[in-house]
């Protein structure tokens, strides 16, 4: 996948689903955890998911994809996905592993993006896939950054 670029619909088709599939998981995280932060923090992930495949699904309609120039430059995050374990939630499942499997759900929407960004390198959907790589490093920051505030030992 790496070494293709894909037409304005196409790539944001991909997008789109890339999203979808995140939500999805998010929501069936949701039907399993009974831990109310849990929830929480999954439903918060699960509607920042809704949010993306919504502007994608804008910027189908209108043929481009809106703002964010500014904003085009991945943030630096700590690589917690590395860190911590990926695992399946449970029913007993708590908002630390909450945040630790929604972490590596976004690692892997950047992953995807990263590829695609530089898959389309110098052609105009590069800028489409650096902006989506951006937002989910922005969004994967912030997940990082509430594992930090609440579960890292010298907090």
């Amino acid at each position: 996948m790496s070494d293709v670029c894909y037409t304005f619909e196409a790539a944001v088709e991909m997008a789109v689903k890339m999203e979808d599939e995140g939500f999805r998981h998010y929501l069936d995280a949701m039907r399993v955890v009974k831990n109310k932060g849990a929830r929480e923090i999954l439903r918060d992930a699960a509607l920042d998911e809704l949010n993306h495949k919504h502007e994608l699904e804008k910027a189908l309609v209108d043929g481009q994809m809106e703002g964010g120039e500014g904003l085009s430059k991945p943030v630096p995050t700590m690589n917690l996905g590395y860190v911590l374990a990926k695992q399946e939630l449970r029913q007993d499942s708590d908002a630390r592993q909450a945040l630790a499997y929604a972490i590596h759900l976004e690692k892997g929407a950047i992953d995807f993006y990263k590829r695609m960004a530089t898959g389309c390198a110098g052609a105009p959907m590069a800028k489409l896939f650096e902006q989506l790589l951006a937002d989910e490093s922005r969004h994967l920051q912030s997940l990082e950054d509430m594992y930090e505030d609440h579960f890292m030992t010298e907090n």
